[in-house]
């Protein structure tokens, strides 16, 4: 997404993409580095965040920011978290697949998001039944 923006900002123009590390273009804003460097990047900035919107700051929503929402297929996720889990170390075994899901599904405290947390994201743009 981060290379589609920066394409789109820069009207197509490879060359910001190519010279300009993704960090830079697009920091993270839960980072005090991150957030030193959106607020020094020149207007339109991207901003990326795993933040849920709520915990945006509160000038954000009286702002003209647009946001974009990406949601990763769940497959996806939970196939890459398991692996990413069995190699490192901060994550407990993640045993077989079959239970990771399971687990996965329920949540497991901090060492396995909730995917449930995904749905009450999307509760912040309306109701979702």
């Amino acid at each position: 997404m981060l290379e589609i923006l920066s394409l789109i900002r820069q009207g197509g123009d490879p060359s910001w993409c190519r010279s300009v590390p993704n960090w830079e273009r697009g920091p993270w804003l839960e980072t005090l580095l991150g957030l030193r460097r959106a607020r020094a990047n020149a207007r339109p900035r991207i901003i990326s965040s795993h933040l849920p919107l709520h915990l945006f700051p509160k000038k954000f929503f009286g702002s003209k920011a647009k946001v974009i929402y990406t949601v990763r297929d769940p497959k996806d996720v939970l196939v890459s978290l398991f692996h990413f889990a069995r190699i490192f170390r901060p994550y407990k075994d993640p045993g077989s697949l079959e239970e990771f899901m399971e687990k996965f599904l329920q949540g497991d405290g901090a060492r396995i998001p909730n995917f449930g947390q995904i749905w009450g994201n999307f509760g912040v743009f309306g109701e979702i039944q």
